[in-house]
């Protein structure tokens, strides 16, 4: 079995790891059922899932499709055929060897729910279940929460007498108050009450009427609903897509737990993080923005938001790195020192680094996860937040969304007399995007990509919209696309030229970047970044006759902890008032890091990226690139991740049949978390 394992390991099929281990277990225990599983956990783990389904080891899934290889037939047959596994099946099988448990005693494998897992990986994924299955539902003084959450989402007339002034029509008012005031079914309003009122209003408090003839039961607020939601449970979930208000919802979230606990004499500590530094920068620049517009019209004593950091950092930074060594300074013999915590872009966590962030915190912390559950899923194995969000659609428990009523005043929609998940009472998905407008064809598209519909993303292209548009991928289009960057990137090349300072350069840098599927290949980040360089010094827009120069965009590939610098941060190589080059990094406190370049860890040129690493990034203009045939990472998440890193305008290159495979493709990662949030 080995040597047939090591043949599979030399095509390319399994990793040179998957075989070795394979081998390390087969030193332990000669058996060539047991040989090939291990192979196969391990690869599976390679490819980001935390375990192998043993109820499908038959699929051809398995070694990603290689099903008509002959050598993967033999092994299959050969399982087939096995004796005892016959008489037995599998699980009981592999559970006969000394090596492999249950769970109950340590052992290299385990086999629990019908999955088989490394037995590192089973303990990461029990830790994360017990954690989530333990969330305490909070007792709450009612009234005085109520009261609260109507004062931080208190109806501001102000503005909304401002927007109703600048419509012409009838409908256009209706339009804009059923939006502003979130009015969950338009037509059970009497309008005729209420145009009038708009029309003959002049100033803001002409517009209290309103209270009484549109009153809190007729709207639905779902950012008010995840701040009642969550100020009730111990650990909860807002998910939303680009533009639904995650951080401003936070922010208020934060305000009303700080007040709350002011009231009981005690300042809370609270902490922000995120998963990589351009993600902890982005969160400290959003809740500094959002922290500014609160304080601007805050009802209440602005003492509250003094409470609320503006600064996040990486959640490797909080846990406290262990130089050279496994682990991490904080753990459950030495919890983190806080009261409440943040974490955004959750999505991109993996499994270990869940389970590690779960252990160090204290008892009576609250945890609060932010992010979009329908983006990719974290590189390395494990899918917590979309494994916590399977089937969540806000449909609450009967008590619960009975609490919620009093809590914010609507009526919820759907309700379920119990859910099979111990935790869907405490995830809130946002449904309003306050980004994309109707007009706005990328909200279009990426709600149709959402959905799989493949036709209506289609059609979305032709349908006149602005902010979009669809190109081939012809060698005269890639030539498009080459000189499209060119011309986008002008802005910041222009900027070093004019001796700007650093900040300003980095931050029109921003402003646009390439995403690319693939690292490979003529449509994958190596040769797309090596073909920009070469069409800007054409240009004679940078001057490439040293690896180092003026102008060159970098992204830190493996993190440095000695210098700060971590996986995905990215600098631009500027010359200092003294002549030499230095490469600028935008920090998530606000300040610049500056290293010379025989400092630099590990790092590669960021004309183009690819999507994964483009996550907890947005950009004003991006262009995409998928591959002109299908591939295996192309899936509707990488496709919905990738689009919705634009906030103005999205150029897509990519051919029908491609982008038509890949919304139809969903990732599945194999996982037992979810089995295990599933109520006894």
């Amino acid at each position: 079995m080995l040597k047939q394992l090591k043949q599979l390991s030399t095509e390319g099929i399994i990793r040179p790891l998957d075989y070795q281990f394979a081998r390390f277990l087969h030193s332990l225990c000669d058996d060539p059922i047991l040989s090939l599983f291990s192979a196969l956990v391990s690869y599976e783990l390679g490819q980001g899932n935390a375990c192998l389904d043993l109820n499908r080891w038959q699929s051809s899934s398995l070694f990603c499709n290689h099903s008509d290889h002959d050598q993967v037939k033999i092994f299959w047959d050969s399982v087939r055929q096995h004796d005892q596994v016959k008489a037995t099946g599998l699980t009981a099988y592999l559970l006969s060897l000394e090596i492999v448990s249950d769970g109950t005693t340590p052992a290299p494998l385990v086999t629990d729910n019908g999955y088989l897992y490394l037995y590192r990986y089973w303990l990461y994924e029990t830790n994360v279940a017990h954690f989530l299955s333990n969330n305490k539902i909070l007792h709450l003084n009612v009234t005085r929460a109520n009261s609260s959450l109507n004062q931080l989402f208190s109806r501001n007339y102000a503005a909304l007498l401002k927007q109703c002034q600048a419509r012409k029509s009838d409908k256009g008012i209706r339009q804009t108050i059923t939006q502003w005031l979130n009015i969950h079914h338009p037509d059970d309003i009497n309008w005729t009450q209420i145009i009038p009122c708009i029309r003959q209003a002049t100033i803001p408090d002409d517009l209290q009427k309103l209270d009484r003839l549109i009153p809190e039961e007729q709207c639905l607020d779902w950012q008010k609903i995840a701040v009642a939601s969550a100020i009730s449970h111990s650990f909860s979930v807002i998910s939303g897509g680009p533009g639904t208000g995650k951080t401003t919802t936070v922010t208020r979230l934060l305000a009303l737990l700080a007040q709350l606990d002011t009231i009981n004499k005690h300042a809370p500590i609270i902490k922000l993080v995120a998963p990589t530094g351009k993600a902890a920068a982005r969160l400290t620049e959003s809740m500094t923005h959002a922290l500014e517009h609160l304080l601007s019209s805050a009802a209440q004593d602005n003492d509250i938001y003094q409470v609320i950091p503006r600064q996040a950092e990486t959640v490797h930074r909080l846990l406290g790195v262990r130089m050279g060594k496994p682990g991490f300074i904080h753990g459950r013999d030495n919890p983190l020192h806080l009261d409440i915590l943040v974490v955004d872009e959750a999505s991109m966590i993996d499994l270990p680094l869940m389970s590690a962030l779960l252990d160090a915190l204290p008892s009576h912390a609250r945890l609060i996860l932010l992010g979009d559950h329908h983006q990719l899923a974290s590189v390395e194995a494990g899918s917590v937040l979309g494994d916590i969000c399977a089937g969540a659609a806000n449909n609450y428990s009967q008590p619960f969304s009975e609490q919620l009523n009093h809590l914010t005043g609507f009526v919820l929609p759907n309700t379920v007399n119990q859910h099979k998940s111990v935790v869907q009472d405490a995830i809130c998905l946002l449904q309003k995007s306050y980004r994309f407008s109707r007009s706005s064809g990328i909200g279009t598209l990426a709600y149709a990509i959402n959905r799989g519909d493949y036709k209506t993303a289609s059609d979305v292209f032709s349908a006149g919209f602005n902010d979009i548009a669809l190109h081939d991928i012809s060698d005269h289009d890639y030539s498009t696309l080459i000189h499209l960057c060119a011309q986008a990137y002008l802005p910041y090349i222009i900027a070093i030229q004019q001796q700007l300072p650093p900040k300003d350069i980095l931050r029109k840098f921003r402003f646009f970047r390439l995403l690319c599927a693939l690292r490979d290949g003529k449509f994958g980040v190596s040769m797309l970044n090596k073909t920009i360089e070469e069409q800007l010094e054409q240009q004679q827009l940078i001057n490439r006759e040293y690896t180092w120069y003026e102008g060159r965009p970098v992204m830190i590939t493996r993190n440095d902890h000695a210098q700060g610098l971590y996986n995905g941060d990215i600098g631009i190589a500027i010359k200092s008032p003294d002549g030499k080059l230095r490469i600028n990094f935008d920090q998530p406190d606000g300040s610049l890091k500056q290293l010379l370049p025989s400092r630099m860890p590990e790092h590669e040129t960021v004309f183009a990226m690819t999507v994964h690493k483009s996550q907890g990034s947005e950009f004003s203009h991006t262009a995409m690139i998928l591959p002109d045939t299908m591939n295996q990472v192309l899936t509707r998440e990488l496709i919905y991740t990738g689009i919705t890193r634009a906030r103005q305008h999205l150029d897509l290159f990519c051919t029908q049949s491609v982008l038509r495979q890949s919304i139809k493709r969903l990732t599945q990662r194999t996982s037992g978390l979810g089995h295990r949030l599933q109520k006894r």
